[in-house]
């Protein structure tokens, strides 16, 4: 099992960003893919065609969220943290990923690198 943690800078508030990565709706605006998404505890949720899936485990509006991941029948849970942090009139979001099956971490990086958070900033610009 492997970890990443890696900072993105965004260019919106905090209030802005959480709701882009918590709204079903918004969260499709800016993936181009249909969205399972709700900022409820416990809910499942299911981003870009199904390729990310799992459970909401906590909620702090704009500030953080909390998600576990599956990995087809893989028992250990990967978990993915990301905090909102303010800066000026952006946001850095700290992100740490935990628990990341070896042979899917390239993939798995790659994907927060140059799909999730480059769509994101792109959908800010």
């Amino acid at each position: 099992m492997k970890e990443l943690s890696a900072s993105f800078k965004i260019n919106a508030e905090p209030e802005e960003i959480f709701r882009a990565m918590s709204d079903s709706f918004t969260l499709e605006l800016w993936t181009g893919c249909p969205a399972i998404m709700q900022a409820v505890e416990g809910t499942e949720f299911e981003l870009w065609d199904g390729d990310i899936c799992g459970v909401n485990l906590e909620f702090v509006e704009n500030h953080k969220i909390v998600q576990e991941w599956y990995f087809g029948e893989q028992e250990e849970k990967s978990t993915v943290t990301m905090t909102l942090r303010p800066k000026g009139r952006a946001t850095i979001i700290e992100l740490n990923h935990i628990n990341i099956p070896d042979e899917a971490f390239d993939n798995i990086r790659k994907g927060w690198y140059e799909t999730y958070f480059k769509s994101l900033q792109e959908f800010f610009r």
